[in-house]
């Protein structure tokens, strides 16, 4: 079972809830949201991408209606698609994570849950009845990593997710510009930031300054910004090689997916190794900018590889056109993240109903112009 689709009509777009978002959240807080690395040229170029595949309706054919069950790692879901994992969430909106979390369960979409994100591994898989996946960020210490392990082994999270495309930590210029950090660094620029959006300082003092709950037990207690950033360079190293990902196999029990991967290379790599899934991401223009699209990315990879591993795609989908396009091309499933950020920063409790609805209704009214009765049809309907 999952939720009936019902949405504010005055904000009936991703672009919608983007404005409002920005009208609503501090400057420094949207520009992390909303930004990509250097100069921006892989943000734009993965929807500018995917926008140009072009799909051809066929009306006078037998139909009995869209329906939108996607059956993912033995589990069926409401929709072909899920919440990708976004650090820093509780700085854009108070108990974000949390929000995201119950709306994705209760529509029975994944959620997905990051290492650096500002809710707890426990809490999350509460609220979701251990249905949440969790995206880990590599750590440089073997016992940290056992841990982390242990402790989503133990609340039942069928899904681990390794992420590959942080070897290095990506260059952006708002960010520096605004000094951004956990927290944030109080400059008289930031601090009147925060004025002008007392809603949102109001409810960041109700809620309690945002922290990385789930790295919480491995940290020294009162750190400092710079003593957390040192932290943060010694707790993980970012790169992932064959030998690191070999032990995550023989760690993990459950379904193991990598996340990041753009070469065919990477994807026959992760095959080898007996991964279950990849998920074709260049994680939402933040890290290179010198890459190609990840549609392009996927119209490579889907035709050799789909029938050998289940293939995701998330960074440049922002609404259910776009997700519709990607399974066109040969995605098994899809993720968003900043489009439901947009989501909760603009309608707060109400953001992750309001988006996963949008997202159901533009899928649906797309399949049922496609004659498409299930997302898998939609390959029949590629034109380009």
């Amino acid at each position: 079972m999952s939720k009936p689709i019902q949405y504010n009509p005055r904000f009936p777009s991703i672009e919608d809830l983007r404005s409002r978002a920005q009208k609503k959240i501090p400057q420094f807080a949207f520009e992390y949201l909303d930004g990509g690395c250097n100069e921006d040229i892989s943000l734009y170029k993965n929807t500018h991408e995917l926008r140009k595949v072009v799909m051809k309706p066929q009306y006078l054919v037998p139909f009995q209606g869209a329906n939108l069950k996607t059956e993912l790692f033995g589990h069926e879901y409401a929709a072909p698609f899920g919440i990708s994992p976004v650090g820093l969430q509780g700085l854009m909106w108070p108990k974000s994570p949390e929000i995201l979390a119950k709306a994705a369960f209760e529509h029975n979409i994944p959620f997905i849950l990051s290492t650096v994100t500002t809710a707890s591994i426990e809490t999350i898989a509460e609220i979701t009845e251990g249905r949440a996946w969790f995206q880990l960020y590599h750590p440089a210490e073997e016992l940290v990593t056992k841990d982390l392990i242990k402790r989503i082994d133990t609340v039942d999270c069928p899904v681990l997710v390794i992420l590959s495309d942080v070897p290095s930590f990506g260059y952006r210029p708002r960010d520096i510009r605004n000094g951004l950090s956990m927290p944030p660094r109080m400059t008289l620029k930031n601090i009147i930031r925060v004025l002008k959006r007392p809603e949102w300082a109001l409810r960041t003092l109700v809620n309690g300054q945002p922290s990385f709950e789930v790295l919480k037990p491995y940290m020294p207690k009162n750190l400092n910004l710079s003593q957390l950033g040192k932290f943060m360079n010694a707790t993980f190293e970012g790169r992932l090689n064959e030998e690191k990902v070999k032990k995550l196999r023989d760690l993990w029990k459950g379904k193991l997916v990598i996340k990041g991967v753009e070469s065919e290379a990477d994807v026959e790599t992760a095959i080898r190794l007996g991964l279950d899934g990849v998920i074709i991401s260049n994680h939402g223009g933040r890290q290179v900018d010198a890459g190609q699209a990840t549609i392009n990315s996927l119209q490579n990879i889907a035709p050799k590889y789909g029938d050998q591993i289940k293939i995701m795609m998330d960074s440049g989908i922002r609404g259910g056109t776009d997700i519709g396009r990607a399974l066109s091309c040969g995605a098994d499933f899809t993720f968003l993240g900043r489009s439901f950020m947009y989501g909760v920063s603009a309608l707060g409790k109400k953001g992750g109903d309001h988006t996963i609805s949008i997202l159901k209704a533009q899928l649906t009214q797309m399949m049922e112009q496609m004659c498409c009765e299930n997302p898998k049809a939609l390959t029949k309907r590629l034109l380009k």
